[in-house]
């Protein structure tokens, strides 16, 4: 066996021991934060009305389309352009959308989607279909592992990060994914949680060249 097959070994087992893992854990939080889930829509159906869910179509592993769910934090009229950036301040929030946007609490249902397959725990966060056709060669590389919940990016800056410097970061995750790395970015994920995505910013050397 040479050494480009046993990576390629190593790594379909990797990726099937982190799908079972993802399955059991999602699952089990689903049933548990049950009651979070229930009064997080109460609030965003009494606060800002219908509906509860935003759903959309993103691109997952291998460019596969899927309905990815999220609760509603924005208006429903969006202006915004496909790559910007939503910070806590933006006048398309709402007011109950501030707060499930600061505690991730609007990303709760995507827990569904880990069940599903359409996501993992760790991953690139899944791109838009119309976003795909701006990428290179080399970026459309995020494309070969699952998306996920939290990412990488997610650890170091998320929203304050460029929509270039997030890829980038994208790429170093489908350099290095391990155990380690996704242990790694869900415990830092709660500490961002915490504390703020600001706190964590932190830029990637952009001259830098995924194998």
């Amino acid at each position: 066996m040479t050494q480009q097959q046993s990576l390629t070994k190593n790594r379909t087992l990797y990726h099937k021991f982190k799908r079972v893992v993802d399955f059991g854990l999602a699952l089990g939080a689903m049933i548990l934060l049950s009651p979070v889930l229930l009064i997080t829509a109460v609030l965003v159906r009494v606060s800002s009305g219908a509906p509860v869910l935003f759903s959309q179509e993103r691109l997952g592993m291998h460019g596969k389309l899927f309905r990815l769910y999220k609760f509603r934090s924005m208006t429903n009229n969006p202006t915004r352009t496909i790559n910007q950036q939503v910070h806590e301040g933006h006048p398309e929030v709402t007011r109950i959308g501030r707060v499930l946007r600061r505690t991730k609490l609007d990303e709760l249902p995507q827990l569904w989607n880990v069940v599903r397959g359409d996501l993992a725990l760790v991953g690139p966060r899944p791109t838009l279909p119309e976003q795909l056709a701006g990428y290179t060669p080399r970026q459309r590389r995020r494309l070969e592992v699952r998306g996920g919940l939290t990412c990488l990016a997610q650890i170091k800056g998320s929203s304050y990060l460029s929509w270039d410097e997030r890829i980038e970061y994208d790429l170093e995750y489908v350099e290095r994914e391990s155990v380690w790395l996704d242990s790694k970015i869900v415990l830092l994920t709660g500490l961002v949680i915490l504390l703020g995505e600001r706190r964590f910013l932190k830029h990637p050397d952009m001259n830098r060249q995924c194998a």
